[in-house]
């Protein structure tokens, strides 16, 4: 049995998925910083909250084992609050 888990986390803003394969002891509050830098988002963290399947993660310091990622999962890191269209 393997120690790390492949999954991904789709950045709303850029609308990318970034792909990754991590040890399931890594936390969820790591996991967002990485996904914000690979989709290059300069912003700064706290301003954006992580989904997994479909509730935030309130939790940012519990683990991907804690949290329940499967492998293959996938996570959501969007803004916390709403921009405005203008």
């Amino acid at each position: 049995m393997t120690d790390c888990v492949a999954f991904r986390v789709r950045v709303l803003q850029a609308w990318d998925d970034i792909p990754f394969d991590l040890p399931l002891t890594t936390t969820i509050g790591d996991v967002k910083r990485r996904a914000l830098a690979a989709a290059r988002i300069t912003a700064d963290p706290s301003a954006y909250l992580v989904k997994f399947r479909g509730a935030e993660v309130s939790d940012e310091n519990l683990s991907l084992a804690a949290a329940g990622v499967p492998q293959g999962g996938a996570l959501i890191a969007m803004r916390r609050r709403r921009v405005p269209v203008r």
